[in-house]
């Protein structure tokens, strides 16, 4: 058993992987094993382990019941879960119920028989100690991260998620969810329950807690639970109401010497413990590894306080993972606590400080070495990154260690103290670094500028040899230090100047002992104490001796045959003076030399010498030696580590074995002998491991016979290649395997070679970067070897072990197979080469190259060998292998019968191609085309159109491209082998132009067409899009490109979507850029003005997207005509004096070939504006040319466009502020004259629309005054329509009338009315209305004739009918003759067509310019001058009296005849 020991370090980002037992034993899962360690007040001791998990062990928990306690359970990523007995550190059972990694473990505290576990798929299983049985529960779909039993209910388990959610379970009714817990936004690290009952504690209103005491009536009382997690804070949760208590956010605690930035998010883990008994008192850890104990019952910063503040350095430096409490029987309560930091800590739950820190290994234990200056001082190299110095002889800590990491960043795989100065402690490192450390100060370490280029494997200090020992005596260093590679290398450092370049001492030993051959890769050396020879180990087995300073070779050991991993020579304080020269030595079999050097040493030979017989040999072990110590205290007793995972102690003089120890588990790497006691060892090994054992309490004496080590059989398994070539070569042979005890001597590997380098690579815990310990470097390190000749430059990777290699298929198989004949049959091939060679004739039947000597082609003559050529091909081609026919050819120089063979069989290569030429142009061009259809059935075509160039056919590759869709390469180069006005060309861009066009790229098809000089489809295809931005391109490219109409067209067409989105200035800008469209230009400012006008108005709500400054509404007594004529002049120069085709007379031309269509109703008011602005611009330029006529006829037309009475009398009021159409511009002082008919005609209907408005204006404006009955809005959106309806139907009522008795309110009328009542209009206006009547009623008929005639009248169609023929005779006129008559008759359809045709040609008798320019309904402008006059004087008795003949004349319809009573009875 082992006094002291360093575990390795626990596993990192677990949530339960460390637990306590009431007597005070500690299990710490770390990789696959848990350590078990017995911890008091004043200190620890690891006890054992318990060793089985395939994989890392995630969670560890005690049975925390009296007479179980030493029961415990471990799950682990493989999946398991184990029960084991620590008292006898034996498995007792394991379970395989998860089929994924388990995350979480507790052992119930009220259920001694209870296990609970969680996986990362979020399964939840229970495993009954006593009667093994398992039930599985699937409560919520996410990864589980922690949970924890309740210690009072043994069905209630909480359970923690990845995603911030806590679930309480009952497992008593197949893990149904009693409450969800929300709150935390990420990761629960961890859950812990207050061991006290009742939730009264934290409630600081009473009216909570009587809330509260109300709930439970049959329940048992809820209790709190505590969680922690990676959102920074912990909360307190009640589990009777299933909701939070309280929120505790982390203190961010400022260091010493740094400072913490809160908006930086620190790694962290949040752990939370509830110490036994303690309601209102938590422990948590913190950002940096602080532990923080929180009074629940206080606010503020009094609510925490820090463990170790007593004095520096007690806490962690990194996160803390886990933390278990253990109450002692002198009632102290202790608290133990795991990290990142390695270190595990006991702390004392009373006073917060640490009892005692033991530190932990994260990595493979290289080296281990006793410094010889600084007694009990131990320098131990780890595969962690890091150095510890251990001061083992410390009597108050035990393990008093130092931690280096500074500059090191790699594994430490090599370290050597100074002989003479203490604590200066060089190192090496797995990247090839050599570096010196001062233990004492907190200096970071001097690092040599010469790397080495693989793994450090040896250090060690001897004197300086040239050219390092030459110069004055007292300045040169007394010391060297020399570093010895996995390149296989040695470097002497100049240690007073490591930024210096270090010399390689090859050049010394070949210059002083002559050698011109390769020097074999060197992998160990050592100095003799007294620094007068150097041993210094090979890759193939050989240890050279050579002389300081001059480095003469003295002697040769040839004993190994393998590499050399552990040189070491006997201590020289010894009393017998024999001794000084024995050097032992270790290599990758198992057998320890012993060499008496010291005639060779005092007696140097002339020539070196050859040693082939040890001194004493020392069998036992049965694994690769890795290390070795001589005793100080003893003469010729030596130690020895080895794969076989055993020391051995020996006596050496004896050849006997002393003492085995065995309680690593897996290959040892290190050792040193106490320098203080005789009877103790330290080792160190693949276990992460360091071990202080006795040799006198070792029950063992010898290494295990014949038990092959884990990890060779897994090597073995591994690399099964290496087994079977051991096995071929002794069975080869007939000589007896060298094996020793099982272990078979597999050659060229130095001990700790890169197999288990790569284990500890696998096997290390998942390291940070972020953080003072670099992380564990990620590249494959090879140990002491592999240099040999197969893996000298690329290491050897695990994986490349199970790939074998692919043995190249022979060129000549028929005549290789010829050698694997009996070996008598071989023996006579000599005896019949030699008679052909030295023979005249050759022996009878014997043709060389042919038949069964075939073989023997090789090794005659030329013809032989064609011969057998010959014979080789017939085989080639049988198997199909033309590649091997084609190079044997090749060789008898048949070059052309090659290429034909490969052109036939579809098998040419570049190779092939390129000596090609050798046969002459003809066949290479032949071969260059065969080729090419080659590569076209492989589709590699650029590569064939490259090949049809090397023959100048440039067209041909152009055209090879093309027909495979390579347009883009295929320009490329034909542009750049071929004249710019190439027809090719052209095609080419046309072709692909095409094909761009149809996919949609559109872009990219215009470029083609730019490039063919296709400038018009170009512009096209860029409108082909179609939206403003595509258009206004297209517009512009074809104006670049000198296509005037198109980009006239296109630049229109743009301007119109603008106008569309109301973007007024887009439109203006896009115009702007071609002179020629300047009165398009006119004609948008118009549309823009007019819109702004109208828009104005409540009427026109419209948002625009941006306008000109100069487009507002203005003042309203200025015409919108006025407003125009200044804005074109300001802003496009254009008026009455403008010449040339800016000339008002021009744009007018221009502008009338715009065509402008009918007014209808269904155009959308925007159009209807811009149609509107158009005849506006056409008036505006007829007055600029003074053509009254003209501008009136634009001016009607414009008018009539506007459908609804609102636009049209706004219109009207903005062409005519004041009313009268005869004054077009009072600014200019422009009336309006006519001569022609037409043009008066126009003037008289403008000007009676004018007075139309206003009419209705008058009485609108006057009724407001009397009634309020009127809104203003119904008013503004129709002074027409709605009014028109109350006159004609009825007129305004009586109540309506009676409102107003007070005529003299009234306004005058402030126009001459009589315009409104044209005689010829109303005549037109009655006829029209007659015929539209006539027109009905014919329609009404024959549909219904029609539905008669084909019998299909239903009964609803009857009614319909009915009702139609019924509303067509009460329509007419009812004191007409044909009132009385039958819709039926003949005479009546007869009497209406007459009617009809009575009325039509009356219509067509009328001038042409009453049709063409209407008036407003006459008849309605009668009936609302009567009914003015009424309530009003404003109308003359002349007026009325013309108005009431008009009705009588023409108001024939019913509901004119029932307006009109009133006025006429």
């Amino acid at each position: 058993m082992h006094e002291r020991s360093l575990p390795a370090s626990p596993n990192w980002y677990c949530s339960r992987c460390s637990d306590v037992n009431s007597s005070g034993l500690l299990g710490v899962g770390a990789k696959n094993n848990i350590y078990l360690i017995d911890v008091s007040a004043s200190s620890c001791r690891v006890v054992g382990e318990l060793v089985g998990h395939k994989d890392l062990v995630s969670g560890f928990a005690f049975c925390q019941h009296a007479g179980q306690s030493h029961i415990c359970v471990s799950s682990s990523s493989d999946g398991s879960v184990r029960f084991w007995d620590s008292d006898n550190k034996s498995l007792v059972r394991e379970d395989a119920a998860h089929q994924t990694s388990v995350t979480a473990l507790h052992w119930s505290p009220v259920d001694k028989n209870l296990v609970v576990s969680g996986d990362e798929k979020g399964i939840v299983v229970c495993h009954w100690y006593n009667t093994g049985d398992t039930t599985s529960f699937f409560p919520e779909p996410r990864t589980i991260f922690c949970l924890s039993c309740s210690p009072h209910t043994w069905s209630t388990v909480a359970v923690g998620y990845k995603d911030g959610m806590i679930v309480l379970i009952d497992v008593s009714k197949k893990g149904e969810v009693m409450h969800r817990l929300r709150g935390h936004d990420d990761e629960i690290h961890s859950l812990a329950w207050s061991s006290v009952i009742g939730e009264d504690a934290l409630y600081s209103r009473p009216e909570d807690s009587e809330a509260f005491n109300g709930v439970s009536a049959g329940d048992e009382k809820g209790c709190y639970l505590a969680s922690g997690s990676k959102d920074q804070t912990a909360r307190i949760w009640s589990t009777a109401k299933g909701k939070g208590v309280m929120t505790l956010k982390l203190p961010y605690i400022k260091k010493r010497g740094s400072a913490v930035d809160p908006g930086v998010k620190e790694r962290l883990w949040l752990h939370v413990h509830w110490p036994k008994g303690q309601q209102t008192q938590l422990v948590s850890s913190c950002f940096s590894g602080e532990l923080v104990m929180w009074d629940l019952t206080r606010a503020g910063k009094q609510r925490w306080t820090l463990f170790g503040t007593s004095s520096e350095g007690q806490n962690h430096n990194r996160i803390v993972f886990n933390t278990s409490s253990v109450h002692l029987q002198d009632d102290r309560e202790l608290l133990i606590s795991t990290s990142m930091d390695r270190e595990i800590k006991c702390w004392d739950l009373a006073s917060l400080d640490c009892l005692w820190t033991l530190p932990t290994l994260g990595g493979f234990v290289y080296a281990l070495t006793f410094s010889p200056v600084g007694t009990g001082c131990l320098g131990l190299g780890v595969g962690d990154n890091m150095i510890r110095v251990w001061n083992t002889l410390t009597t108050q800590n035990q393990y008093d260690t130092r931690s280096f990491w500074q500059g090191i960043k790699s594994k430490v795989t090599a370290l050597a103290w100074h002989p003479k100065k203490e604590g200066s402690l060089s190192f090496g490192t797995d990247d090839g670094k050599v570096g010196i450390y001062d233990v004492f100060s907190n200096k970071p370490p001097q690092i040599s500028s010469s790397y080495h280029r693989k793994t450090v494997y040896t250090l060690a200090w001897g004197p300086p040899v040239p050219p390092m020992s030459f110069g004055a005596a007292g300045g040169k260093p007394s010391y060297s230090l020399y570093s010895c590679a996995g390149e296989g290398i040695i470097l002497q450092h100049d240690v007073s100047k490591l930024s210096g370049e270090a010399t390689d001492i090859d050049k010394l030993i070949r210059d002083t002992n002559n050698i011109k051959h390769k020097l074999s890769p060197h992998t160990d050396l050592s100095w003799k104490p007294d620094g007068r020879v150097v041993a210094i180990g090979n890759e193939d087995g050989c240890i050279d001796v050579y002389q300081a300073p001059s480095l003469k070779l003295l002697c040769s050991i040839q004993q190994h045959h393998k590499i050399i991993n552990t040189l070491r020579w006997h201590h020289d304080h010894s009393s017998s003076p024999e001794l000084h020269c024995l050097l032992a030595s270790g290599s990758s079999n198992a057998t320890v030399y012993v060499h008496d050097l010291r005639s060779i040493i005092e007696n140097p030979p002339e020539s070196p010498a050859m040693v082939t017989e040890p001194y004493r040999r020392l069998c036992g072990h049965t694994g690769k030696i890795t290390g070795m110590a001589w005793s100080p205290h003893h003469d010729a007793r030596l130690v020895t580590v080895s794969y076989d995972g055993t020391a051995q102690v020996w006596d050496v003089l004896q050849e006997a074995a002393l003492s085995n120890y065995r309680d690593h588990v897996g290959y040892l790497l290190s050792v040193d002998w106490s320098p203080v006691d005789p009877d103790v060892i330290w080792t160190g090994g693949k276990d992460f491991t360091v071990q202080e054992w006795r040799v006198s309490k070792q029950e063992f004496t010898k290494p295990p016979k014949g038990k092959k080590m884990v990890a060779l059989s897994e090597k073995m398994k591994a690399n099964p290649k290496q087994k079977r070539k051991n096995k071929k070569a002794s069975g080869a042979g007939g000589a007896a395997p060298l094996e020793m005890n099982g272990e078979p001597a597999t050659g060229g590997q130095k001990a700790a070679t890169g197999q288990e380098l790569s284990g500890e690579d696998e096997e290390d815990e998942v390291s940070s970067t972020n953080s003072p310990v670099p992380p564990p470097a990620t590249f494959e390190m090879q140990r002491k070897s592999s240099i040999s000749v197969k893996s000298k430059d690329k290491p050897v990777f695990p994986e490349s072990n199970l790939l074998k290699k692919k043995k190249p298929r022979s060129m000549l198989p028929v005549s290789t197979s010829m050698d694997h004949r009996p070996k008598e049959d071989l023996l006579q091939d000599c005896i019949t080469l030699a008679s052909v060679r030295h023979n005249d004739a050759p022996p009878a039947g014997c043709v060389p190259g042919q038949g069964e000597h075939i073989h023997l082609g090789l090794f005659s003559d030329r013809q032989a060998l064609y011969r057998m050529f010959e014979a080789e091909e017939e085989s080639h081609v049988e198997a199909g292998h033309y590649d091997s026919v084609v190079y044997l050819r090749l060789w008898s120089g048949d070059l052309e019968g090659a290429l034909q063979l490969a052109t036939e069989k579809g098998e040419l290569t570049d190779h092939l191609l390129s000596i090609a030429p050798m046969a002459g142009f003809q066949v290479w061009s032949r071969t260059v085309e065969a080729f090419v259809k080659q590569l076209c059935l492989q589709e590699q075509y650029l590569k064939a159109a490259s090949h049809l160039l090397s023959i100048n056919k440039l067209y041909e590759a152009v055209d090879l491209l093309r027909s495979h869709k390579l347009y883009r390469e295929a320009i490329a180069l034909a542009k750049a082998r071929l004249p710019a006005d190439e027809p090719v060309l052209k095609e080419l861009y046309t072709c692909w132009a095409a094909v761009l066009e149809k996919d949609g790229h559109f872009s990219a098809a215009a470029k083609c067409y730019l490039a063919a000089g296709a400038s018009f489809d170009a512009a096209k295809v860029i409108a082909r899009k179609n939206d403003v931005p595509s258009v206004r391109t297209a517009a512009s490219l074809a104006r670049i490109s000198g296509e005037v109409a198109l980009a006239q067209s296109l630049a229109l067409r743009c301007a119109k979507d603008l106008v569309a989105d109301l973007d007024w200035v887009g439109a203006q800008e896009v115009l702007s850029s071609q002179e020629s469209l300047l009165v398009h230009r006119l004609h948008l400012c118009v549309a823009e003005l007019l819109s702004v006008m109208l828009a104005d108005s409540p009427a026109e709500p419209q948002s625009c997207i941006s306008s000109h400054p100069w487009a507002s509404p203005g003042e309203a007594h200025v015409s919108i005509q006025d407003r125009v004529r200044d804005v074109w002049e300001e802003q496009f120069g254009v008026s009455h004096e403008s010449a040339g085709h800016h000339s008002v007379e021009a744009l007018l031309q221009e502008l009338k070939s715009v065509e402008s269509p009918k007014p209808t109703a269904s155009v959308p008011l925007r159009q209807v504006q811009l149609y509107s602005s158009l005849h506006v611009t056409r008036a505006v330029l007829s007055w600029l040319l003074d053509d009254d006529g003209q501008l009136i006829k634009e001016l009607w037309q414009a008018v009539a466009w506007f459908r609804d009475a609102a636009h049209s009398a706004q219109l009207c009021k903005l062409l005519f502020p004041d009313g009268d159409a005869s004054v077009f511009s009072k600014k200019h002082s422009k009336t309006l004259h006519h001569k022609e008919e037409e043009a008066k005609a126009a003037a008289d209907s403008l000007q009676a629309f004018v007075h139309y408005h206003r009419l209705y204006e008058h009485w609108w404006r006057n009724s407001t005054q009397i009634q309020n009955g009127f809104s203003h809005s119904a008013a503004d959106s129709s002074p027409g329509d709605e009014l028109k309806e109350k006159v004609v139907n009825g007129g305004v009522s009586e109540s309506e009338e009676s409102v107003c008795p007070e005529p003299r309110r009234f306004d005058k009328l402030d126009f001459n009315a009589s315009l409104l009542l044209s005689e010829p209009h109303a005549a037109c206006q009655a006829a029209q209305r007659s015929a539209r009547e006539i027109q009905e009623r014919l329609a009404a008929m024959v549909l219904q004739h029609s539905r008669v005639q084909g019998g299909v009248l239903g009964s609803g169609e009857k009614e319909a009918s009915a009702a139609t023929q019924t509303s067509g005779e009460s329509s007419d006129n009812q004191g007409s003759a044909d009132a009385g008559e039958r819709s039926e008759d003949p005479d009546t359809l007869l009497s209406l067509s007459s009617k009809m045709s009575e009325y039509q040609k009356k219509l067509a008798d009328l001038p042409a310019t009453i049709k063409t320019y209407p008036h407003p309904d006459v008849i309605e402008c009668c009936l609302v001058l009567l009914h003015l006059s009424r309530s009003s004087t404003s109308v003359s008795e002349s007026l009325q009296q013309e108005a009431k003949d008009l009705l009588r004349k023409h108001g024939t319809s019913p509901s004119v005849l029932r307006a009109s009573q009133r006025f006429l009875t």
